[in-house]
């Protein structure tokens, strides 16, 4: 499954805060911005949402600036379809291989750097195809039936400050 992985924040001086956000074994960096509220990948002709689904790739997704909300659908977890807020510095997104996912920027923009992890069979064209989900009768289903995402990261689930 995803996981929202913390960082350490290791000093701070006036204005200025500085964080280790290494991922163990990251051998790829993407950095990925998005003018005002961009959704990547983008709807298909027909309206219907497109997804990147990364065989051989795990994304690790920090929100350097704004903020971006991810829906990831994995047919092999309890429970396949979630919505996840990245708010710039403060977790890192850990997508699996195999999972779709789109995201949705925030109305002024997101700046997200991926720390990705990639086997030695990956390449551009294989970990970054679009899928349609009005092409993917499963994916079609899901996204019809109803069935709400489980939310994470959402300032609702932030533990309240003392």
């Amino acid at each position: 499954m995803f996981e929202l992985l913390p960082f350490h924040r290791f000093r701070d001086t006036p204005s200025v805060q500085f964080f280790d956000i290494t991922v163990t074994d990251s051998n790829a960096r993407d950095l990925v911005f998005h003018q005002g509220p961009a959704v990547s990948p983008n709807n298909d002709a027909r309206q219907a949402w497109r997804f990147y689904l990364h065989p051989n790739q795990q994304d690790n997704l920090l929100a350097v600036s704004g903020g971006r909300t991810f829906h990831l659908v994995n047919f092999t977890w309890a429970y396949p379809f979630h919505e996840v807020r990245l708010e710039a510095n403060r977790f890192i997104l850990q997508i699996p291989p195999g999972t779709f996912h789109r995201s949705v920027s925030d109305p002024k923009g997101s700046l997200v750097i991926n720390q990705a992890v990639r086997t030695a069979t990956a390449t551009i064209e294989s970990e970054f195809r679009v899928y349609s989900s009005a092409e993917i009768p499963r994916l079609q289903r899901l996204l019809n039936s109803g069935l709400p995402p489980q939310r994470h990261g959402f300032e609702e689930d932030w533990p309240m400050a003392a």
